[in-house]
């Protein structure tokens, strides 16, 4: 093996720093775009049942939970921007 062929295996063999950094925006994306409607079936069949069997009040709280998860679910870095609220409410840094 040459020095020009040990070269070009060491290039093609060590990692660039691209592939190095983990990015997880396109798993999130994925998911988002997987469990959305999903997630929109399951609470329109609950919430009809609810209304169907004339059971208001857990029709109310269903539909208030399913709120809260829908926009945790769907606003983008509410997660890290809760977590950072939380921790600094805690005094953790």
């Amino acid at each position: 093996m040459s020095h020009d062929a040990g070269i070009l295996f060491f290039l093609l063999a060590s990692p660039s720093p691209a592939q190095a950094e983990l990015n997880t925006q396109r798993l999130a994306d994925f998911l988002r775009g997987f469990f959305g409607p999903l997630f929109l079936v399951t609470v329109s069949v609950v919430a009809l049942f609810f209304l169907f069997t004339k059971e208001i009040t857990r029709f109310v709280q269903f539909v208030v939970v399913a709120i809260v998860i829908g926009v945790i679910f769907y606003v983008p870095n509410i997660i890290e921007t809760l977590a950072r609220g939380v921790a600094a409410a805690l005094g953790v840094s």
